[in-house]
């Protein structure tokens, strides 16, 4: 199956966008349905230790961006995430485990898998963000393969709900960006004010050489 689209987030700019997509609690807090999202060793971890350590965790989104440094995505590496959709008549609770195969601004890739029960899912996702006139086009991307009992209520039925998740997630982005006043840019500006700082913010923004892109 394969879904795609184009969301644009308002009075934005890519760097900013790409500076709150880059944190695992950004991302936690605006999926709908997503009890926890956190950085793993493997692609096989205990999903009831880490329910038991995450759970009830309360950690929020920031727009500083040395907290962010600290947490933000990187290539390579995998997350773990536990997440209840509702399909249908179903609400399955898939356990899932991405991995970030690319990751250099303003573009992103990960692939990854989820189980629940008996349904399971593999996918491959991607997205891209661009510049515009009123704020950020984010265009992205996903091929999944789905198996057990979700895939024989057929794309005419999981369609509408894939579309629904992404329109209520960015959604919570645009929510998060403008709470946070992460769109007006002036942590970001702040940070690249000196040799340190500038740093911190090459380190989020998937940049290895310190330049501004």
């Amino acid at each position: 199956m394969e879904f795609s689209g184009t969301f644009e987030l308002e009075d934005a700019t890519t760097e900013e966008v790409w500076l709150a997509l880059s944190d695992p609690v950004m991302i936690e807090h605006a999926l709908p349905g997503c009890e926890f999202l956190v950085a793993v060793d493997d692609t096989d971890p205990d999903f009831d230790a880490l329910r038991e350590e995450h759970a009830d965790r309360d950690v929020e989104p920031t727009s500083d961006p040395e907290v962010i440094a600290e947490r933000a995505f990187e290539e390579g590496n995998h997350y773990a995430a536990i997440i209840g959709i509702s399909i249908g008549p179903v609400n399955p609770t898939f356990e899932t485990v991405v991995t970030i195969d690319e990751r250099d601004q303003p573009y992103m890739e990960a692939s990854g898998e989820g189980s629940a029960g008996d349904s399971s899912f593999e996918m491959s996702s991607w997205m891209d963000l661009d510049q515009a006139d009123d704020g950020v086009e984010v265009e992205w991307a996903t091929e999944a393969d789905v198996f057990g009992r979700i895939a024989q209520m057929g794309q005419r039925v999981i369609n509408p709900a894939a579309n629904q998740v992404v329109k209520r997630f960015f959604s919570s982005v645009q929510d998060e960006l403008r709470e946070r006043e992460i769109a007006e840019g002036g942590t970001v500006e702040q940070a690249q004010s000196d040799e340190d700082d500038r740093g911190i913010v090459d380190r989020i923004l998937g940049r290895s050489d310190g330049s501004k892109q």
